[in-house]
């Protein structure tokens, strides 16, 4: 933690979280572009995260290992890569099976996340409209589900004793239960949500007004663009997913028609579904 003195007021910031990050190119990814510009883009995400980079690492494999997505010896690399450059976080470019995610914390006593844990956490913090932050908790609680048995070490039923005679229930199943109960509820409010969207698109099909939507890739200038045409506000900022959550405006052209233009949430590889 650092410290900064003001005056007589002292100030503690945390240190940003130092992330290694791991890609495998291989045979899979060959079509959607090299692993070397994945992982570049791996870096921006960690960044607009908060965390800082201190390494990186490529493997080319024919796929990414059942057990512990690289390789043994990439695995014992990555291990001595801890007293130096020294890191707390290992980020890896492909989404993890939960397998591969629980014996590669076991294998390096540090946290590791995937690409669309990232990602994730990312929206969650970007995400303002109702909607938005819905999706993205349903999308974190069905990426939590199978992984649950990781998180827990005692699975044994309960027995023994007063009020605990019977069948019992595992932490592990009450949990599932629970998430399960929770992504019915997500999936039925998102849908209330899109009722009332899906009025508001039938209003503007019948008023006649064009719609022009902006589309590219995150961070390439589709909401400065909007902000320059029709003075959104739309906030900007120089980093990934700065926005999240579409925008739509009224523009006059020119010769005195009229148009909506909606700001969309950008293109990224690996997005997940």
């Amino acid at each position: 933690m650092k410290r900064f003195n003001t005056r007589n007021t002292v100030l503690t910031r945390n240190a940003p979280e130092r992330a290694f990050l791991v890609a495998v190119e291989s045979r899979e990814t060959t079509g959607r572009g090299s692993a070397k510009a994945s992982i570049d883009e791996l870096a921006l995400l960690t960044g607009t995260a908060g965390a800082s980079v201190v390494g990186r690492i490529i493997q080319k494999l024919p796929a990414p290992t059942k057990t512990h997505y690289v390789g043994k010896g990439k695995l014992e690399e990555l291990t001595a890569q801890k007293g130096q450059p020294g890191y707390d976080v290992v980020i890896f470019d492909d989404e993890l099976t939960p397998l591969q995610q629980r014996n590669l914390e076991e294998a390096l006593k540090v946290k590791v996340i995937d690409r669309v844990a990232l990602i994730l956490d990312i929206f969650a913090r970007r995400a303002h409209t109702r909607e938005g932050q819905l999706q993205v908790e349903l999308a974190q609680h069905q990426y939590l589900l199978p992984r649950l048995a990781g998180q827990w070490s005692h699975l044994e039923r309960l027995g023994g004793g007063i009020g605990t005679r019977g069948p019992g229930e595992s932490q592990l199943e009450t949990d599932r239960r629970l998430i399960s109960r929770k992504i019915h509820r997500l999936k039925a409010q998102i849908e209330e949500v899109r009722k009332h969207r899906a009025l508001y698109r039938q209003k503007r099909l019948k008023s006649g007004i064009p719609v022009v939507s902006l589309v590219g890739y995150t961070n390439s200038g589709k909401s400065t663009l909007l902000n320059a045409l029709c003075q959104a506000g739309v906030f900007t900022e120089g980093k990934l997913f700065a926005t999240l959550d579409p925008t739509t405006r009224r523009l006059m052209l020119p010769d005195g028609k009229t148009i909506l233009i909606t700001d969309t949430v950008g293109f990224i590889r690996k997005l997940p579904h």
